[in-house]
């Protein structure tokens, strides 16, 4: 602490206020991580089926289950996330959308979009 002024030498989270720009960079890192989870998941479901029908059913079982479920439609909200957010990205990188409110917009669109697209693909999964 900077004992003259009596505050940090360097400003952080409990300074800035939360912004939609500071929101989904750290949502678009998560579902990162979250997409490699899912992905050592999906390996170990082929891995198993590989394996045999006792492995199969046993990994099978766990995703049929509430809590396979939820994990996911977790997994597939991020995996839109992502998407939509590297597309917003994509667009970033050639110039366009940079200014505040445009970058503003565009946080709470790619988050609705992934919203929209994964309650879409899991009420069609659910009906089919």
């Amino acid at each position: 602490m900077n004992q003259q002024a009596n505050r940090p030498l360097s400003p952080h989270l409990q300074i800035y206020r939360w912004q939609i720009s500071m929101l989904t960079s750290i949502a678009h890192r998560a579902s990162g991580i979250v997409l490699s989870l899912g992905s050592v998941f999906l390996a170990v479901w082929l891995i198993a089926a590989a394996s045999g029908p006792e492995a199969f059913a046993g990994v099978n079982g766990f995703a049929a289950s509430w809590f396979g479920q939820l994990l996911m439609f977790c997994w597939s909200f991020a995996l839109f996330y992502h998407l939509c957010n590297g597309i917003r990205h994509l667009v970033w990188d050639v110039g366009v959308g940079l200014d505040l409110e445009t970058a503003k917009l565009t946080g709470y669109v790619a988050i609705g979009v992934a919203a929209a697209l994964t309650l879409f693909v899991w009420i069609w999964a659910l009906i089919a």
